[in-house]
């Protein structure tokens, strides 16, 4: 399909998609890398290790922000089974919006913009994760109008068009969203996830049988594991900011790009529901976390070699119309 050809659909159909929005819950890294050309949308470990930036890291390696060890609720799910998985959905999702035009191709400039951004941020995601020096890598650009991005278990990165054309996002502002979704996948929040959902439910089944509780009991305590989870995955939600802000400084881009990314996604998000009711902290929440620790990368992107490639923002596609 030429870059052309790309269409950005309002019911594009995916089987399933992640639930969750974005926000919610290599020479490359040296910076003399060119925009990738690649015929496989494989982003290939062997190349970006290459440049050694994950295996010689320099002296001040150990800056940047600390967001504490990782849950241990992680433990529950075998990490390569998480991973084989969202593997499997992505491939699927990517093969069901390409029947649907809605793939944006090797050539669509968008795309290729998304990939040479990852190939800069990659290599310093190994220190917060070493399984992720094994991940098969993938980026890719889906045609829909939809405020999203996400990254899967394994690696597997999407952004919606629309996030990037509605937002009229700047490639810093760009690297603030790929880092915080990176950073959940290097943090294995989804793996803690579905490790905590499977402990929870070991316990309601058990308490349910030993009161006599019987469905009513299951439903009352089900009820209360869903608050619990709904301060556990706003947590993980201020870490992958943290986190994310910092792989975008080691990467050369402006980490303070997260401040006005989150004062666009507020004025995109007016009539949210209140922070207590929400899986995610509320924007002004955030913005005020991500400026407090910026004093902690700031050294980082300072001394970070800056991309030799700046690329311009998505302008508006023609929109295929809800069929029916």
């Amino acid at each position: 399909m030429h870059a052309d050809d790309f269409q950005v659909r309002d019911d594009l159909q995916l089987t399933h998609p992640p639930q969750r929005m974005f926000g919610a819950c290599a020479d490359c890294a040296a910076g003399r890398c060119a925009p990738p050309r690649q015929r496989s949308r494989r982003l290939f470990t062997g190349l970006l290790a290459a440049t050694g930036a994950a295996s010689i890291m320099p002296a001040w390696a150990r800056e940047g922000v600390d967001v504490g060890p990782k849950s241990k609720f992680a433990g529950f799910v075998p990490a390569e089974q998480l991973e084989q998985a969202g593997g499997q959905q992505y491939a699927q999702m990517m093969q069901q919006a390409a029947q649907q035009r809605a793939l944006a191709p090797m050539d669509h400039p968008q795309a290729q913009r998304l990939r040479f951004i990852a190939q800069r941020i990659i290599p310093f995601s190994y220190a917060w994760n070493d399984r992720a020096r094994q991940w098969k890598w993938e980026v890719n650009l889906l045609g829909s109008p939809e405020l999203n991005a996400f990254c899967m278990p394994g690696g597997k990165i999407a952004f919606y068009y629309g996030i990037l054309e509605k937002l009229k996002l700047e490639d810093d502002e760009v690297a603030a969203i790929m880092g915080h979704e990176v950073a959940h996948a290097l943090r294995e929040h989804a793996r803690e996830r579905v490790g905590k959902s499977t402990a929870t439910n070991v316990v309601v089944e058990l308490g349910s049988a030993l009161l006599g509780l019987g469905n009513l009991g299951r439903y009352a305590a089900g009820l209360g594991a869903q608050l619990v989870n709904l301060r556990f995955s706003r947590d993980d939600e201020s870490e992958a900011d943290l986190v994310g802000i910092e792989l975008a400084a080691r990467a050369g881009y402006d980490p303070a790009a997260a401040v006005r990314l989150w004062e666009k996604m507020m004025t995109a998000s007016k009539g949210a529901p209140p922070q207590w009711l929400s899986t995610h902290p509320t924007n002004t929440t955030r913005i005020r976390d991500i400026q407090a620790n910026l004093p902690k990368v700031e050294g980082l992107y300072a001394r970070a070699p800056k991309p030799p490639q700046r690329f311009p923002e998505a302008p508006p596609l023609k929109t295929q119309a809800r069929s029916g």
